[in-house]
């Protein structure tokens, strides 16, 4: 395997004439240069130089070998460059994992307003609610509901302060009445989110920062919050949803949050990733383009 450092060598020393001044410009010892030199002739099974005691010349087989390697020097140099160009720009592909129901619903409009802006951004979703292994999967980064249970991975803030809001259509309420305590939920078909294979049947409410933890019940669940939500609009019964998954039918009067006098639990959203390497400058500014669209919309 021949060595980037003995190309170095070999074109220097044969630029430079002399093995000595060759060292010295590239700051090592001159027997080190010249053990370089040695290796990469027997890599190579041909005398690259000739020595005298005064001179140092190219051999026919060095005058033919030195442009390849510098051809080798300039693209390992020009890779470098391309590599820190590619990480100074906003450009390239970026794989997303999102949640269903914040995915389809108002990430994906932002989404296309932030390629309109950058054009040469070419963008991988996977939408769903399942947490994906960003240690394993082909995904840059991730839109995640809460705070990483692995403390490894890097979580940037788009929304910290985001709560779960209780909710359900006029038509609902109309029918079966408006819950006024949380205890109040015993009576109602709660709508339930399932994710990991676990349930989410205790809903947490806080009033003067006391929590109040109701076990629920209801005849539909599913691991995708996009569903849960049709099923809210569609009358179906109460849905304990992330505000910034229902903001908009609210303000539409599709939905209507309930029990007012509490606050619901903190999920707060970030972006998330494996480590800081994958916060390129496209990566930067999309969360900060998320961030800004967050606020903007009273979330």
């Amino acid at each position: 395997m021949i060595r980037l450092e003995d190309l170095v060598i070999f074109i220097n020393t044969a630029e430079s004439g002399s093995l000595t001044a060759a060292a010295r410009k590239l700051d090592i010892a001159t027997a080190v240069a010249s053990i370089a030199l040695k290796r990469l002739e027997t890599d190579l099974g041909t005398r690259l130089l000739a020595r005298s005691t005064r001179s140092l010349r190219l051999t026919p087989d060095g005058e033919r070998y030195i442009e390849f390697a510098r051809n080798i020097i300039d693209q390992v140099e020009a890779g470098k460059n391309a590599v820190a160009d590619g990480r100074s720009m906003i450009g390239g592909t970026v794989a997303l994992s999102m949640p269903s129901d914040l995915g389809r619903n108002v990430l994906c409009g932002w989404l296309d307003e932030f390629q309109q802006k950058h054009p040469s951004v070419s963008l991988q979703l996977r939408v769903g609610d399942h947490v994906t292994d960003l240690y394993r999967s082909p995904v840059t980064v991730a839109i995640r509901y809460g705070v990483p249970e692995d403390s490894a991975l890097v979580a940037l803030p788009l929304a910290p302060d985001n709560r779960r809001v209780l909710c359900a259509s006029p038509a609902y309420l109309s029918r079966f009445g408006r819950p006024e305590t949380p205890s109040d939920l015993v009576r109602h078909n709660c709508l339930r989110l399932a994710l990991s294979d676990r349930f989410h049947d205790r809903w947490t409410f806080f009033k003067d920062d006391e929590p109040t933890v109701v076990g629920i019940r209801g005849d539909r669940c599913s691991d995708d919050g996009d569903l849960v939500r049709r099923w809210a609009l569609a009358g179906l019964g109460v849905a304990y949803k992330s505000r910034l998954d229902v903001i908009q039918d609210i303000r539409a009067g599709k939905l209507e949050t309930v029990l007012d006098g509490y606050r619901g639990e903190l999920a707060p959203l970030h972006m998330v990733c494996a480590h800081r390497t994958m916060l390129s400058p496209t990566v930067s500014a999309l969360r900060e383009f998320l961030r800004d669209q967050f606020l903007a919309h009273g979330s």
